[in-house]
């Protein structure tokens, strides 16, 4: 469409008309290419343009974000080295909390062999405590015994004793009377005789008697040699006892 002089009545619709053959035609739509379709001024096309083109045209899609192969790669490879450097310290972390949890059951059954040792000793000292008891309780009575037969033994040698003791009073009683006898009978002949008789039987019945005092010497004798014995043997009892 041409006219003798630019109108500037131009509407919308005119301008999306030229726009749209333009289009249909192949050519660019322009405002100089609008100018001279519509023959009007820019500035009343200008307006209706900027409209057409926002209502008739997208803008171009923007090129696909794609990294080159080698940017690729290398952002691969620093990931792995990120990745890598990020998990040493849990890593290493792991491997501690690993060491300590092998320290903890390398302890914990040492723990246990020396808590079963402890308590075998225990069993052995418990055995050998009951063992000692039953030897203290035998020295015991061995030394009960011991003392009773040593008190036995004392107190038969005590009744031996004071039968010695009496024997020696009847001596010195018969040499009285045997000194009575021969004073006596010293006025007399046959007093005399009956005196030298019975000085005769005071003799026999004294040296009697002095051969059983030395019986009874001998046994006493014996008796404490028995006693000594006797005290050793206690000692003996006691020092095993402790």
């Amino acid at each position: 469409m041409t006219t003798d002089s630019p109108s500037q009545d131009i509407t919308y619709d005119e301008v999306a008309a030229a726009a749209a053959n333009l289009q249909g035609a192949g050519t660019p739509v322009t405002l100089d290419a609008l100018v001279d379709e519509l023959d009007a001024s820019p500035s009343a096309i200008g307006r209706h343009l900027r409209a057409w083109r926002l209502e008739h045209e997208q803008p171009a899609p923007p090129p696909p974000a794609e990294l080159p192969a080698a940017l690729a790669a290398e952002l691969a490879k620093w990931a792995r080295q990120y990745a890598d450097d990020a998990g040493a310290g849990a890593r290493n972390a792991l491997s501690q909390l690993e060491r300590d949890m092998d320290d903890l059951l390398g302890a914990g059954e040492r723990l246990e062999a020396e808590i079963e040792n402890a308590s075998s000793a225990r069993d052995m000292a418990q055995a050998a405590a009951d063992e000692r008891q039953e030897e203290i309780d035998r020295l015991n009575a061995e030394l009960r015994n011991a003392r009773q037969i040593a008190m036995d033994a004392l107190v038969g040698k005590a009744k031996d004793q004071l039968a010695i003791d009496g024997k020696d009073a009847q001596l010195a009683d018969l040499r009285g009377q045997l000194e009575r006898s021969v004073a006596a009978s010293s006025t007399q002949s046959d007093a005399r005789l009956t005196a030298e008789m019975e000085l005769i039987g005071a003799t026999t019945a004294r040296d009697s008697l002095a051969l059983e005092v030395k019986d009874l010497q001998a046994q006493l004798a014996a008796a404490k040699s028995d006693r000594g014995a006797l005290r050793m043997e206690l000692d003996a009892l006691r020092k095993k006892a402790k």
